[in-house]
């Protein structure tokens, strides 16, 4: 298990091997190992990590306190954002040190975790993909919902119902991408597909769970 925490760049088309993938490009690390969590000591064996560093001015202001004493205490620049990743071995790493995007290689299986696009309020067709009324002369069912459920009993509506809402903005996880180039020098992986979120989002490219 490993991972890296990045932002995404937005999608393009790679050939490689005769053939054009579509692609989302994401600038990934360089990220600080800021604390370590082991199973040994209770926890489990996992990195937080800390990306996109701060000056000390700025991260007064964008960071709460008790996260700004992290840093200090661990003697280490402040960052604007911390994940944790699960490791297979936290052994192997120390506070203080770098990973880059070269822990990834070419054909590797991952998987990406962020913040899907917004869309705002909307109705059951759309959030949930319902089938709709007739489109013809004369119907007056065209995009509603439909019944809720008796009347009577139980007289109210279960949870979970499947009904007009906030649609996305909500942290999902995409799982066995293929990793189609990884460019080390400049920081950046190219996964095969489309990942969740808008350009600029935050993203935690993982290896695959269940690959």
């Amino acid at each position: 298990m490993k991972g890296i925490i990045g932002r995404k760049l937005g999608m393009t088309r790679i050939y490689q091997d005769g053939r054009a993938f579509g692609v989302t490009v994401i600038k990934a690390g360089p990220c600080t190992v800021v604390q370590k969590k082991s199973a040994e000591e209770g926890e489990y064996d996992a990195l937080q990590l800390g990306f996109e560093e701060l000056t000390k001015e700025r991260a007064r202001k964008v960071l709460s306190k008790p996260i700004y004493q992290r840093f200090e205490h661990a003697k280490l620049k402040p960052h604007r954002v911390l994940r944790e990743i699960k490791v297979s071995n936290v052994t192997d790493y120390k506070v203080g040190d770098v990973i880059d995007v070269g822990i990834f290689a070419d054909g590797e299986i991952v998987d990406v975790t962020s913040i899907s696009k917004g869309k705002g309020f909307s109705g059951v067709m759309k959030r949930w993909n319902f089938r709709g009324g007739e489109a013809t002369r004369g119907s007056k069912f065209h995009r509603e919902m439909g019944s809720m459920g008796a009347g009577t009993d139980p007289a109210k509506i279960f949870k979970g119902k499947k009904m007009p809402g906030r649609y996305g903005g909500v942290r999902m996880t995409v799982q066995n991408l293929k990793v189609i180039r990884v460019d080390a020098e400049n920081g950046l992986i190219a996964i095969n597909g489309p990942v969740p979120g808008a350009r600029g989002s935050l993203v935690v490219v993982k290896s695959s769970r269940r690959p």
